[in-house]
């Protein structure tokens, strides 16, 4: 079995990979990074205003579906591992893991030093229940459909966590980085899903759901180098000139998204920097395929020739993206297809896909709101001039921001959404895109992609897994029910007192939501 000391901290992306191909993997994961931009300090209050949140939002981890709870997951606890920004898998709660030759067999160890908030120590029965509450047939978790591969986890002793899976997944340790996957302490076999109780480096004081939380510094944080802020305040600030406005008068010191068509207003304050990563966001106009006349794969394809990706690009974005192409892998993810015909808007070629599915002229209503994306909205009216010309009447619908993920998205049958991405195809395909995710939001179920998913997963010949992921994206651009226009960057300004280190995660948005304990105040 391959061995990499702790001393070094963790492999490479690439590094790792190749050691699981050669047969066994067993890996120490540090905390530690390159050099920072300047030395952080503790002290100040971060107050943060947020384009999302809810008054729906939960405590309970499963129903985690927007950036203002994601934040609060990755403040108030943590997870086993966490994205470097080289995009390694690197240690939270766990010190180490280990795979069997075939990564069937997954083996944590936990962390001596790590402690819940109320002085417990983390053991494994808090992992391995944490872990449950996502599974089991009664669960609507979104990260459900990852965790349908493991055929068991049990416990050796009160530091290791053991996990079979149902065939070998090379990639299986990115799981733990998910934000519905922080570890509360167990209780009888269960957690209390509503606990604030957790191991991460801040404590909450107040919660009001889709209204604003506040969080203090723990004194007696154990994890060393992070956790800066004496405070941080989130607060749901949805409408975007409002949003910016706080910024520039003081009342935030950052804020997510932007409008990107007033930016520059922004620019002219000496007090506040923009912020951009590149990274996996999308943004994307999911239809379900269950329902007509989007169970058409030509009506399907007459749409995706009948918006113009440039333009949205362009007028929309104002240049802080690329055009995409109807499957979600970036250019920056491993695997990615870069053979693919790129789909372009073509109203004639529109009209040829509506003319095959027998129809010659098309009506549809797009449900958006600014929630779904920075400039969905417009966005949607660009879309809808633009198909005009293929014979397609798109009939934009408006709706609430608040509310729009709990009430629009999965519901309704065309609408828009943006998806985050994740760090390997594997977790983006099974959370998206396989046949029975709950996060399946187009309700796609094709059999070729499906057996794709699960040989690809436990392929570990690396360029046989090329072969199958790029196959994969063909299929999702030609089958698929995920319209996908834009990849965009993320933007976000702040203070000039808001320090981040020289290199942070760009596979999310504010350094992949773990901002809050790795960034701080000049």
């Amino acid at each position: 079995m391959l061995k990499t000391s702790t001393t070094l901290g963790a492999p490479t992306r690439r590094g790792f990979m190749a050691g699981a191909a050669a047969g066994g993997v067993a890996l120490g994961l540090g905390l530690g990074g390159r050099a920072q931009a300047a030395t952080p300090k503790k002290g100040g209050t971060l107050r943060v205003g947020y384009t999302q949140g809810s008054t729906s939002d939960s405590m309970d981890p499963a129903t985690y579906a927007n950036d203002f709870m994601f934040a609060i997951s990755y403040g108030v606890f943590s997870t086993l591992v966490e994205v470097a920004p080289d995009g390694s898998a690197k240690g939270d709660l766990a010190e180490s893991y280990e795979a069997t030759p075939d990564a069937r067999v997954w083996t944590f160890r936990l962390r001596d030093d790590a402690t819940f908030s109320d002085g417990k120590t983390i053991k494994a029965a808090d992992v391995i229940s944490s872990i449950r509450h996502h599974m089991g047939p009664d669960s609507k978790s979104g990260v459900k459909p990852l965790l349908e591969q493991i055929k068991d986890i049990r416990a050796d002793g009160e530091k290791v966590v053991i996990f079979e899976l149902e065939d070998g997944n090379a990639d299986f340790p990115y799981v733990f980085n998910d934000y519905h996957l922080t570890i509360r302490q167990d209780v009888d076999g269960k957690i209390d899903p509503e606990s604030r109780i957790g191991t991460g480096g801040y404590v909450i004081d107040d919660f009001e759901p889709g209204v604003r939380v506040e969080l203090t510094r723990r004194d007696d944080y154990w994890k060393e180098g992070r956790a800066h802020f004496d405070k941080v305040v989130l607060l749901k600030v949805g409408d975007p000139a409002a949003r910016m406005n706080a910024l520039m008068t003081g009342e935030v010191d950052l804020i997510d998204r932007p409008d990107l068509k007033t930016i520059h207003l922004l620019k002219r304050n000496r007090n506040v920097k923009i912020h951009t990563q590149n990274g996996t966001l999308h943004y994307t106009m999911p239809m379900h395929t269950t329902t007509a006349p989007f169970d058409d794969v030509n009506v399907r394809m007459a749409l995706k020739h009948a918006i113009d990706r440039e333009a949205i690009v362009q007028k929309v974005l104002k240049g802080y993206g690329t055009v995409g192409n109807d499957q979600p892998i970036a250019s920056s993810m491993p695997y990615y297809n870069a053979d693919l015909e790129q789909h372009s808007y073509d109203p004639d070629k529109a009209k040829h896909y509506l003319s095959k599915a027998g129809l010659s002229t098309l009506d549809v209503s797009l449900h958006t709101a600014d929630a779904a994306f920075n400039g969905a909205v417009d966005a949607s009216v660009l879309f809808a001039e633009a198909a005009k010309s293929a014979g397609i009447n798109i009939n934009v619908t408006r709706e609430p921001n608040d509310g729009y993920w709990s009430n629009v998205w999965l519901q309704k049958p065309f609408a828009c959404a943006y998806w985050g991405g994740r760090p390997t195809p594997d977790l983006m395909f099974s959370a998206g895109y396989a046949a029975g995710a709950d996060w399946n939001d187009t309700k796609w179920d094709n059999a070729r992609f499906n057996e794709l998913l699960l040989t690809a997963r436990s392929e570990l010949d690396q360029e046989l897994r090329a072969e199958m992921y790029g196959e994969m994206q063909q299929i999702c651009a030609t089958d698929g029910g995920a319209l996908i226009p834009a990849f965009g960057q993320y933007v976000s300004a702040m203070s000039t007192k808001v320090q981040m280190p020289e290199e942070i995660s760009e596979m999310w948005d504010l350094d992949s939501v773990r901002f809050i304990e790795r960034w701080w105040m000049a």
